[in-house]
């Protein structure tokens, strides 16, 4: 098990596919460190070796902004939007979509499970 910026990533998997493990890393900054550092992306994590796992380390700690500096720095932006008051910043806070999507219909992931409103039904007979 290699670890690459502090993640252990899985051992079994292709190169290419087990960076992008690491927060910050997608499929086309994986595909372009494997390329700086002259790797096979299609080579499984458990056959590079001691040097390749280095030199991938170092580009990625050189080169990008992954795990908790860039969970940090997405965690200040938002927090400076909020106070600020933007449009974005009440949406955040509300707990709402942020980028324009509908809300009438769907947004259940940001609104949460919904609820339904009381009276909508008739109430039933009761026996007296």
């Amino acid at each position: 098990m290699a670890r690459i910026a502090g993640i252990t990533i899985p051992s079994d998997k292709q190169v290419w596919v087990a960076l992008t493990y690491v927060y910050g890393i997608g499929r086309t900054a994986s595909k372009a460190i494997l390329a700086a550092v002259k790797i096979e992306p299609t080579t499984r994590v458990k056959d590079i070796t001691e040097a390749e796992e280095k030199k991938l380390n170092d580009i990625i700690a050189s080169q990008y902004v992954v795990e908790g500096d860039l969970k940090r720095l997405v965690t200040n932006n938002v927090k400076r939007i909020k106070e600020i008051n933007s449009y974005k910043g009440l949406r955040h806070k509300a707990g709402l979509p942020v980028n324009g999507q509908r809300t009438r219909t769907n947004a259940r992931t940001r609104k949460g499970r919904a609820v339904a409103v009381g009276g909508a039904q008739p109430k039933a007979a009761s026996k007296t």
